[in-house]
């Protein structure tokens, strides 16, 4: 600020310099609201920062069409089964099974697979879960008979689990930390918009085509995705441990008699089968944790679990899916049977959730690389619970504004909290355990939605046709947990990790 004296003619001069002088505060307060403003307006004007290494998009674009591909072929599956069932002579029980094997396959083998791509690298983990995925495919839509399509089905889910636990550990390593939101971002927004659209592309395949072609349709699509990946994808460092078939075998014992357990809570099996799914899956995870107590990168992540911030992440996202499961199973049988609407009516009221949870979670991924996840996470997890509340409060005959601004609400929500979730529990792990992160991701998502969907079943056991209600209720306390749980994050050790602090992204924007 520059200083004058009161000298001057007739007084003015010295006028002038105090006004000049109040002026420059004020001035200078401008200016640094203008250039943070800048700054701000920056963070969503371009990819990167203009002198900023370039993302590799191919490689991104390789890795996002592969989790498009095993997002959708769950949507596609479960809107397919009757017509499948069908086709196939099956049983709408024995059908059930075409989308069991699937989960059970996924969510039995994420971790030993993600174990494997911080050992031989996650490039190559994803090509060969592509390539398995982009054959099954094709076995699927070979399959004469249930027991063929089921175990086309089983490869399938290893295929997938392949690709889902390490798509983000590739992620990390294609975006620099300070954008990492931004690139997890869109992951999120692939997922959302797969599974909002897959029900649709499945009824218009099917309106013109048979069952086989909604699995036809992944191997052009994979044999595409397999040719821009393996030129493109960035290899990653391995590790110096040995990979460990018993521990695997251990895992895969442990989840897959876990997901049994809570499908046959959900189908209300016999208790007897219940406790013993879940006695097995306790033994066999108490063998895992102590087979491998002490080595450096163990299976299940359990050294990642001693970082709050980390435990938190995951701690919330399981509450987080827990409450979209309850609200995703719930309110079909809400809207259909309650509101007698028809099955073209439902699929409508329900797409707002996912459309706006897809246009919500690129913005909250930007913010998350401003500020704190666990702040953002708990703000998106308490409108959605908010929303889940007003669901449950529908008044007796809701018109679609009555419900389509809840659903929005929840989506919005929801959004909220993905995007910023994953960067948090990535940033929370080093570079070097991004695989066991990754498949915790995956793992913690599959498990939530699993307990979602055996709550509602407990919900319309207890409750009756008011089982939607309670569930709803059942879902708006996961979230509300969840909510918590985010926030906590705030107090924790490290819990801005990966979210630089504003002096230092000028400095790194003044010296580029």
């Amino acid at each position: 600020m520059r200083l004058c004296n009161n000298t001057g003619r007739g007084g003015a001069r010295s006028m002038r310099c105090d006004r000049n002088a109040a002026a420059s505060p004020i001035r200078d307060v401008a200016q640094r609201v203008a250039r943070q403003s800048s700054l701000i307006l920056s963070e969503f004007a371009s990819p990167a920062g203009a002198h900023e290494p370039a993302v590799n998009w191919r490689a991104m674009s390789a890795v996002l069409l592969a989790v498009a591909l095993a997002t959708l072929d769950t949507a596609i599956a479960n809107t397919a089964l009757p017509a499948i069932a069908t086709d196939l002579h099956a049983s709408p029980a024995a059908s059930v099974w075409i989308i069991n094997a699937y989960q059970l396959a996924m969510v039995a083998t994420l971790l030993p697979f993600a174990s494997l791509g911080d050992i031989v690298g996650h490039k190559r983990v994803y090509i060969a879960g592509l390539a398995v995925f982009t054959l099954a495919s094709l076995g699927c839509s070979l399959a004469s008979t249930l027991p063929m399509l089921t175990a086309a089905r089983i490869v399938q889910g290893f295929g997938a689990s392949a690709i889902m636990s390490v798509n983000v550990a590739l992620i990390r390593g294609l975006f620099p930390a300070h954008r990492l939101g931004r690139g997890v971002g869109f992951n999120a927004l692939v997922v959302g918009v797969s599974f909002a659209v897959g029900p649709t592309i499945a009824s218009l395949i099917l309106s013109v085509a048979a069952w086989p072609w909604l699995f036809a349709v992944n191997v052009p699509l994979g044999v595409f995705a397999l040719a821009v990946a393996i030129p493109s994808l960035p290899q990653t460092a391995r590790g110096k441990h040995a990979f460990d078939p018993v521990a695997a075998l251990f895992n895969v014992i442990t989840f897959a008699s876990l997901i049994f357990a809570l499908g046959e809570f959900a189908q209300r099996g016999p208790l007897s089968i219940v406790f013993a799914a879940a006695a097995i899956a306790l033994t066999f995870g108490w063998l895992l944790i102590r087979r491998q107590a002490g080595h450096p990168a163990p299976m299940l992540p359990v050294d990642l679990f001693r970082r709050p911030v980390f435990t938190l992440s995951a701690l919330t996202a399981v509450c987080a899916f827990a409450a979209q499961g309850l609200a995703f199973v719930s309110l079909p049988f809400y809207f259909e049977t309650v509101l007698h609407r028809n099955a073209v009516e439902t699929g409508f009221l329900m797409t707002p959730w996912s459309v706006i949870v897809a246009l919500a979670a690129p913005i909250a991924g930007r913010l998350s690389d401003r500020y704190p996840p666990g702040l953002l996470g708990a703000i998106g997890l308490a409108l959605l619970s908010a929303g889940m509340v007003s669901l449950a409060a529908l008044p007796a005959a809701p018109g679609v504004v009555d419900i389509g601004w809840r659903m929005m609400l929840c989506g919005a929500g929801f959004g909220f909290f993905q995007s910023p979730n994953l960067k948090a529990l990535m940033s929370s792990a080093p570079p070097e355990r991004s695989g066991g992160a990754s498949g915790i991701i995956a793992t913690a998502r599959l498990i939530g939605q699993a307990t979602g969907a055996a709550l509602v079943a407990l919900s319309f056991g207890i409750a009756g046709r008011h089982g939607p209600t309670l569930a709803l209720m059942l879902g708006a306390g996961f979230a509300g947990a969840a909510s918590v749980a985010s926030g906590l994050r705030l107090f924790a050790p490290s819990h801005r990790a990966g979210v630089p602090a504003a002096s230092e992204r000028v400095s790194e924007r003044a010296t580029e």
